[in-house]
């Protein structure tokens, strides 16, 4: 079975078992996008010690702007390093599987344990690119779709938190729209994943209405001033989140209904 047919199958249990709705497989029917997730799933299920495992999922901007304009990438990188710490110093240490992804398509790592999961460095997260946001956003929901799917499918209670980090509206996606995302978004919505996005200001984008379109809910909505304060206070909002959401199916629901603005 080639890796594209593997991850098809896997949408396909999906649908049969009524986590994917057809508006949703049909939003993933993008060609090639087999390869690119099956690059992502990173870790054999048989290689995880747990009987309960949550993905946290990162999709990172890396354009151009990030660096160029807003002068943010030590910012960026601090957030995403932050939430390594977090769950790393989380009780739940063995359960998380972590994935980190950029807007440009390029995988910072696989879906890892903890201890194997790169921190972002200035040797590795180079802000150059443009900003394909619906495109990616397909992408990574649809290796979380996968992962998820292939620890249930082996016996594994799973759930998934997600992060999309952007400073700017899509502008050079050719596969996907905002309807595209909502169709996958609202399959994912429930007690078993969240979805979160976090709008850098860029002085003219309305992030809340950029992120309701693709069908995230405004309670997991964060939109940061352009400031590293600022930015690397959303992350630690996330990070705190996907602590909490990954230390029982009782926090995890919980945390869910609440968004970030649970205490």
């Amino acid at each position: 079975m080639s890796k594209s047919a593997n991850v098809k199958q896997l949408f396909k249990t999906a649908e049969e078992e009524g986590v994917l709705s057809k508006a949703a497989v049909q939003a993933l029917a993008i060609p090639d996008i087999g390869a690119e997730i099956e690059a992502a799933l990173g870790v054999n299920v048989d290689d995880v010690a747990a009987s309960e495992v949550t993905l946290v999922t990162m999709l990172i901007d890396d354009s151009g702007s990030i660096r160029f304009v807003a002068g943010n990438s030590e910012a960026v990188r601090d957030g995403h390093n932050m939430v390594l710490d977090a769950l790393l110093e989380s009780k739940q240490e063995n359960g998380i599987l972590i994935h980190t992804r950029y807007l440009n398509g390029h995988i910072l790592y696989p879906y890892s344990l903890l201890k194997d999961a790169k921190r972002m460095t200035a040797n590795n997260y180079n802000p150059n690119g443009g900003t394909p946001l619906y495109d990616q956003s397909v992408v990574v929901l649809g290796t979380v779709i996968a992962g998820y799917q292939r620890f249930v499918d082996n016996g594994v209670v799973a759930r998934s938190v997600t992060l999309i980090v952007t400073d700017g509206n899509d502008e050079h996606s050719v596969n996907a729209t905002a309807k595209t995302i909502r169709a996958i978004v609202k399959d994912l919505l429930g007690e078993k994943h969240i979805v979160a996005a976090m709008g850098i200001e860029d002085g003219h984008t309305d992030f809340r209405k950029v992120f309701r379109e693709m069908g995230i809910s405004d309670e997991w909505i964060l939109t940061p001033g352009n400031t590293k304060s600022e930015i690397r206070k959303a992350f630690g909002a996330f990070s705190k989140s996907a602590v909490r959401a990954s230390q029982s199916a009782k926090n995890f629901s919980q945390t869910a209904g609440g968004g970030f603005t649970q205490p």
